[in-house]
């Protein structure tokens, strides 16, 4: 069954009481005056098919450990969903259980990668700057100019740290938190680059399932010549509002990567859950009615934040968002260097500070829209009125 043809499964708004008692993290660490607009994670109810398999699955003691390695339920299913979601050839063979993506991009780096510099992509996932140095790899980074007026991967940059020794890019595509969906041409280009160097691709597409209308994802694993030298590692977390269930997917078509990936100690990579893995199979068996109303929304949400930009705040630049529910938005012209402390001091709302996704990045904050339009209506009034007032006396905000 197509997308367009499953129909729509509605979405459900949590109550901020709600969202306090659901996401502990998001909600529940900030005072009660505060909107959270700032972690990747959304104000909606879980889609009821995702919840029951849950809820079965608890009803039936699931609560063990799961199955080591290969998993033909999921395998099968991830393989389901990106045929029908992207036209991608996803062998179920290829598909490994991970933690998480961060986990998975780390445990591909340590087994797979030269011992050699990672070049990351900046501003970045904010985790990701350090994983690197966490496998004992220095980063080096691709800089966006943030006054650039197209998010782009500047091949020049790429040749250049590749031909002074970096090995592996780790890219992220769909990109946060620039909302980009790279194209095919631009997925061949670096492909060449990388290539002509013998370097390695660590791809995250965890925000696959998130393209917005008007743009459509290609994995990197789709893209010939690429299999040889690179992975990819995707999850339902995203989309689906899982992320505290703790399963990921490494996607590796190499059979000699995996063969190195699966004699790994059991310690380097044991502990996903088993309930992550029936979210994740539920979620891309079931769940393409709930995620097509979720597009919807996210469509209308990045559209209605656009205008409340204009009307509220016209300086502030917000780059075309074509996937993700993650805005990035260059508000340098308020005059504040940390507008994020700004927005949560005044105006009671938590931003991501610019600076995570980019250290020294003064002026940019990253706005999670995924929540009610009633809410985002005020969160940007709220910001309105905190980043009017003029920079404070001799302080960062």
């Amino acid at each position: 069954m197509t997308p367009e043809a499953a129909g729509r499964r509605p979405l459900v708004d949590l109550t901020d009481e709600e969202a306090r008692r659901a996401l502990v993290l998001k909600w529940g660490t900030v005072p009660a005056d505060v909107i959270p607009a700032w972690v990747a994670e959304m104000d909606y109810a879980l889609d009821p098919v995702v919840h029951e398999a849950l809820l079965r699955a608890v009803r039936d003691g699931v609560t063990g450990y799961p199955v080591f390695g290969y998993t033909d339920g999921l395998a099968e299913a991830y393989a389901g969903f990106a045929r029908r979601r992207y036209g991608s050839s996803v062998e179920p063979g290829w598909v490994l259980p991970v933690v998480d993506v961060t986990a998975g991009v780390r445990v591909a780096l340590d087994v797979l990668s030269d011992d050699a510099p990672v070049v990351f992509l900046v501003p970045g996932y904010s985790p990701q700057l350090d994983v690197a140095l966490l496998t004992g790899r220095k980063r080096v980074d691709v800089v966006v100019d943030p006054d650039a007026v197209r998010a782009e991967v500047d091949l020049d940059q790429l040749e250049a740290l590749l031909a002074e020794g970096a090995r592996t890019l780790l890219l992220t595509q769909p990109h946060n938190p620039w909302g980009r969906v790279f194209t095919r041409g631009e997925l061949e280009a670096i492909r060449d680059v990388v290539v002509r160097h013998r370097a390695r691709v660590v791809s995250d597409e965890i925000h696959a399932p998130l393209v917005l209308p008007g743009a459509s994802h290609t994995s990197y694993l789709d893209l010939e010549g690429t299999h040889d030298h690179a992975v990819a590692v995707v999850a339902a977390s995203k989309a689906f509002n899982t992320a505290g269930l703790r399963c990921a997917q490494l996607l590796v078509p190499s059979a000699a990567d995996r063969a190195k990936l699966v004699a790994q100690p059991m310690a380097r990579n044991d502990s996903w859950s088993p309930l992550g893995v029936v979210a994740a199979v539920a979620a891309y068996t079931e769940g393409d009615p709930w995620l097509a109303s979720l597009l919807d929304r996210l469509d209308g949400l990045r559209t209605q934040l656009g205008g409340l930009l204009a009307g509220h705040l016209p300086e502030v630049r917000m780059r075309p968002l074509e996937a993700t529910y993650l805005a990035w938005l260059d508000a340098r012209a308020y005059g504040h260097p940390d507008p994020a402390a700004v927005a949560l001091e005044r105006g009671r709302v938590k931003l991501g500070p610019g600076h995570d996704y980019a250290p020294g990045l003064a002026g940019h904050v990253r706005l999670n829209l995924a929540t009610s339009p009633e809410r985002l209506s005020e969160i940007v009034r709220r910001l309105a009125s905190a980043w009017a007032q003029p920079p404070s006396s001799g302080s960062s905000a």
